[in-house]
């Protein structure tokens, strides 16, 4: 069976008493960030998308949306910014930008125009931060240019991605009981599916939602391997576990915030800590969060297909499986109390974690990139040497919240990766030099 002791390289952890000096980089990023629209528009968007209040469809909210939001308005400003330096193949049309344009004022005005119009409750806070972002730009034909532009890369990916799913009502049934190998709603909230319709919807770059759909299946519920699954993430994840450390509990915690916000807090200090410029940085983001978004629609996809049950149902009613080595614990919770409301295999944050770790060793062209993440949840911060380290965090996270099934991670990895892959080998590239 397989071990329940994971003896992966765990990330630096600095405890909550190293807050105060975070607290005082982050000063630094803020600073640096009002210079570069592309990272402060990526922060603007965090804060609408989870303030808003758009309904969607049953199982949806703006906050679990929020990577899809995100891709909208990093695209747009990626297409506002390259329609004036000329630096790579735009994503989708290509937009015409005057002679001089500003591209700090196309950058912003196409976020705030996409932004607007997805998150029309957000026109408050989205208007003020726009007057604000503008007045650091001196008034002239170049600011207007850049408006201009940028509104235009707005309408055109508003325009692309008119009827792509987003929110549409995507019927799901599932069983009133426990049924072996089904997915049904969970305690403590028994809530129902979080957003079936991103399983069906238009993906940013893939062929269709279905085109990495991962080859095997969950585990045959008589299998060894489902038995060693089981009894892992019973043993490792539950909230009493005896066998679990202290900072495999700080691990599985320090993961369940929101991964949208999470991540995009860490790609907004890489993006300073690497300097990069606001052409860079524009595309950066269009990658990451491009790769991000399509990850979801292909993991969504796959796990509206599969409908494997979650820890919580499988290890509360074990007997159920015909296994006679899952033995059932009627009282078992996971660490992470509040299981995801959606089907587990594969495990989501598998594939965004896959996309995001080979999206950054695409964009700079090595694993060894080093990256600090940080969480609301326990007040802690990971550093990080290379993605294939956080991998390896994420992968044990998961499994100590009591969420997931080492498989499901797995298979989650391998589908993050080609989603990225895909992205990284044939979007957003560089422009012959003959054609800049």
């Amino acid at each position: 069976m397989k071990p329940v002791m994971s003896t992966c390289r765990q990330a630096r952890v600095l405890p909550a008493r190293t807050i105060s000096a975070a607290v005082l980089s982050l000063a630094f990023v803020g600073a640096a960030a009002a210079q570069n629209p592309a990272i402060q528009w990526d922060e603007i968007a965090v804060t609408a998308g989870l303030n808003a209040n758009q309904t969607l469809s049953p199982g949806s909210s703006a906050a679990g949306t929020l990577a899809i939001y995100l891709a909208y308005a990093h695209l747009a400003m990626f297409n506002a910014v390259n329609a004036v330096d000329h630096r790579f193949h735009s994503y989708g049309p290509e937009i015409a930008a005057p002679p001089g344009a500003s591209p700090e004022a196309a950058t912003i005005a196409a976020a705030y125009y996409t932004l607007l119009n997805y998150l029309p409750d957000q026109a408050p806070y989205l208007g003020a931060q726009y007057s604000a972002s503008l007045a650091a730009i001196p008034e002239g034909s170049a600011k207007s240019s850049g408006i201009h532009v940028g509104q235009d890369a707005a309408n055109t990916i508003i325009s692309l991605r008119a009827n792509d799913g987003l929110g549409a009502a995507v019927p799901y049934s599932y069983p009133s009981v426990p049924t072996a190998g089904i997915w049904i709603p969970t305690p403590p909230d028994f809530s129902g599916p979080r957003t079936p319709w991103a399983a069906q919807m238009t993906p940013f770059t893939m062929s269709g939602p279905s085109q990495f759909l991962p080859d095997e299946p969950p585990p045959d519920l008589s299998s060894t391997q489902w038995a060693d699954d089981y009894n892992q993430v019973k043993t490792l994840g539950a909230l009493n576990s005896s066998i679990r450390t202290a900072q495999q509990s700080e691990i599985g915690l320090f993961w369940i915030e929101n991964t949208s916000r999470q991540y995009a807090r860490a790609f907004r200090a890489l993006a300073i800590a690497r300097n990069l410029n606001l052409s860079d940085s524009s595309r950066f983001f269009a990658i990451l969060f491009t790769s991000f978004s399509d990850a979801i629609i292909g993991c969504w996809n796959a796990k509206y297909h599969f409908s494997f049950w979650r820890p919580v149902t499988a290890i509360q009613n074990g007997a159920i499986d015909g296994n006679p080595d899952t033995v059932p614990d009627p009282s078992w919770k996971p660490l992470g109390i509040t299981t995801p409301n959606h089907p587990e295999y594969p495990a989501a944050h598998g594939c965004i974690t896959g996309s995001v770790a080979n999206a950054l060793k695409g964009l700079f062209g090595t694993p060894n990139v080093a990256l600090t993440v940080s969480s609301t949840v326990t007040n802690t911060t990971h550093t990080f040497t290379s993605v294939d380290d956080l991998e390896k965090e994420v992968e044990m996270a998961r499994i100590y919240a009591g969420f997931h099934y080492h498989h499901s991670l797995v298979q989650g990895f391998v589908l993050g990766h080609h989603v990225a892959n895909q992205v990284v080998g044939n979007f957003f590239q560089p422009l012959s030099k003959g054609n800049q």
